[in-house]
């Protein structure tokens, strides 16, 4: 009978790489909620998900909470600029302070693998596929995929899950 252990059974068994191509590996974050979202600079949604995201992280960061960004150019070329580019405009526009992550692709054959997993733990309301900027996924403390949210959800509207699987009030 085949072994199931090389299957990924949380986002913890995930390493990424990190803006600076040095490899990160994802369970460095057990305990913590996480939100991944695919985050492009271009996007007419770009400025209501990074003002959201970089206020939710302002107050719940020291609670438990944890984004983690991951540019993409795979939804109308929304994303073309270079990953320094990139952490340059959220740094300094969104004065974001989450981690932006290397530019992955979401969707077809060279999908990150972390997006494979998270596709396969909670498919969208139109399949598996990832449609657009801004797709969120709620990641609970044991790294399981809790949720997902469509690219227009505002972030501000998941607080009450975010509080929930946080445990605060």
């Amino acid at each position: 009978m085949a072994s199931q252990s090389n299957k990924p059974q949380s986002v913890y068994d995930f390493t990424v790489k990190d803006a600076k191509g040095k490899d990160v590996d994802l369970s460095i974050y057990k305990g913590k909620v996480l939100i991944i979202v695919n985050v492009a600079s271009q996007c007419g949604l770009t400025n209501s998900n990074y003002t959201d995201m970089t206020e939710l992280y302002r107050k719940y960061k020291d609670k438990g909470l944890e984004i983690l960004a991951f540019p993409c150019n795979q939804f109308g070329g929304q994303e073309p600029g270079s990953i320094e580019d990139i952490q340059q405009m959220v740094c300094t526009r969104f004065k974001a302070e989450y981690p932006i992550f290397d530019k992955v692709d979401v969707n077809g054959d060279n999908a990150a693998p972390l997006y494979k997993f998270l596709k396969s733990s909670k498919g969208g309301f139109f399949g598996d596929g990832i449609k657009w900027n801004f797709s969120k996924f709620l990641i609970d403390k044991e790294g399981n995929v809790v949720d997902r949210y469509s690219p227009t959800t505002s972030p501000a509207s998941m607080e009450k899950d975010i509080k929930k699987l946080l445990g605060v009030a």
